[in-house]
């Protein structure tokens, strides 16, 4: 279904329901703004992608992104509900922000993409030299190019954030845990945990090389604080118990329609924290994992236990304990199929 700018503007202030909205519309929606009685100001950039700004100055530029992959759907209904409140008006923001829906047709085929893993296209990896383009690798630039306006526009000193919402594949030992892009050198923010620990997410890996994903691009881009972060496992829309995103989606509410928000003090024995091990990458055809589809993150194996086969290489544990994340064995080849890490301490790499 096609709209022009005054119908579909006259539905969203009506329903508040731009996901529907977006789910019709998969490639685009014209550009259009109106202002709610509040005086928050509502910008539709394209499907999938919104702004909200506040009538009143702010002090954080927030970016929630969900729907990178279109099969992970608790992320996307606590964002439909977010936007649904605000343009309803039964919630007024202090903060600026811009929620995305990644991919909006791999959210109708329910998959996690349709051509290509939009979350290896961002920091510039959608043109490459050689490769044709498909409208993931269009939708990738789109949306670096969205988060670079948007933060662009800000207050001079407002602080940026980008929180890239997801589910995961498999099921994990620790249900919800966030990705902590490489900083290259820079500390991380103990400020940061907390605030993941008030939504409920306590498990915090940390990167240790640079990576293709949006919350790397905003964070060595543009200097946020952003994490992907995984709420839970796969579910098809309808079948999420939403109580568990109780406190992310409370946390989020806070976070943006208030002008600060306290978090408790920071006790380094509230979380686990792992380091990046090594990355194991799919090379050949003939890629295997020994473990069952039903082994969760976070799984650790003995020293010398066999991790996985690609081809004639073996890859076995290295290390006691050495755990797994986010296997994947149908990954293009070249890609990385599978994650290991081991625990760290909190140290002076904190401030």
């Amino acid at each position: 279904m096609s709209y022009s700018s005054a119908t579909y503007l006259d539905a969203l202030k009506a329903s508040g329901d731009f996901l529907s909205l977006t789910r019709e519309n998969e490639f685009s929606l014209p550009y259009s703004s109106f202002t709610l009685t509040n005086g928050t100001n509502v910008t539709v950039h394209d499907t999938g992608i919104i702004e909200f700004q506040p009538a009143t100055a702010s002090n954080k530029d927030i970016v929630l992104s969900s729907a990178i992959h279109g099969n992970e759907t608790a992320p996307i209904e606590i964002c439909d509900q977010l936007i649904s409140a605000i343009i309803k008006e039964e919630m007024t923001l202090k903060q600026r922000v811009l929620f995305i829906f990644g991919n909006p047709k791999s959210i109708n085929i329910g998959k996690r993409f349709v051509e290509e893993n939009l979350n290896r296209l961002f920091n510039g990896h959608h043109t490459q030299e050689g490769i044709a383009s498909n409208p993931e690798r269009v939708r990738a630039k789109q949306l670096e190019d969205v988060v670079s306006d948007f933060f662009s526009r800000g207050s001079e000193g407002s602080a940026r954030c980008h929180y890239d919402l997801h589910t995961a594949i498999r099921g994990s030992k620790n249900e919800k845990f966030a990705v902590y892009p490489y900083l290259h050198g820079k500390p991380w923010k103990k400020s940061q945990l907390q605030f993941l620990l008030s939504c409920g997410v306590n498990t915090v890996l940390m990167m240790k090389s640079a990576a293709t994903t949006f919350s790397y691009y905003s964070s060595f881009v543009h200097g946020a604080d952003s994490f992907t972060v995984e709420l839970g496992q796969v579910k098809a829309f309808g079948e999420n118990d939403m109580s568990r995103f109780a406190k992310t989606k409370e946390t989020l509410i806070a976070l943006i329609s208030q002008e600060s928000v306290e978090y408790g003090e920071f006790n380094a024995s509230d979380f686990e924290l792992f380091s990046v091990y090594r990355t194991i990458n799919r090379t050949c055809e003939d890629f295997s994992f020994p473990f069952a589809d039903d082994v969760e993150n976070f799984t650790g194996f003995a020293k010398g236990e066999l991790l996985a086969t690609d081809g004639q290489t073996r890859y076995v544990a290295e290390v006691e304990g050495e755990a797994i994340i986010f296997p994947n064995a149908d990954v293009a080849l070249g890609q990385r199929a599978l994650l290991t890490v081991i625990p760290m301490q909190v140290d002076s790499n904190f401030i």
